[in-house]
């Protein structure tokens, strides 16, 4: 797995977490799930940065997206 692959996916399971957490906090229930694939997410981004020379900048975030994108999906 590359270093943009890894950001891509850490991004989208990050965004994904949100809802989770928020719908478990608000029922009064323990958010394991969404914490799990925060940490998941969190995870895989910062071995995405680690792997990366110089890491990623705000700027390149959609580029990177994009760009798996255009590698994997026909």
């Amino acid at each position: 797995m590359d270093a943009d692959l890894a950001m891509a996916i850490g991004l989208v399971l990050g965004v994904f977490s949100v809802p989770s957490l928020l719908s478990a906090l608000s029922e009064a229930r323990t958010p394991r799930v969404g914490a799990l694939v925060l940490v998941i997410a969190g995870g895989m981004i910062i071995w995405a940065i680690s792997q990366k020379p110089g890491g990623y900048t705000f700027a390149e975030l959609p580029a990177v997206i994009l760009n798996v994108m255009a590698r994997y999906l026909p």
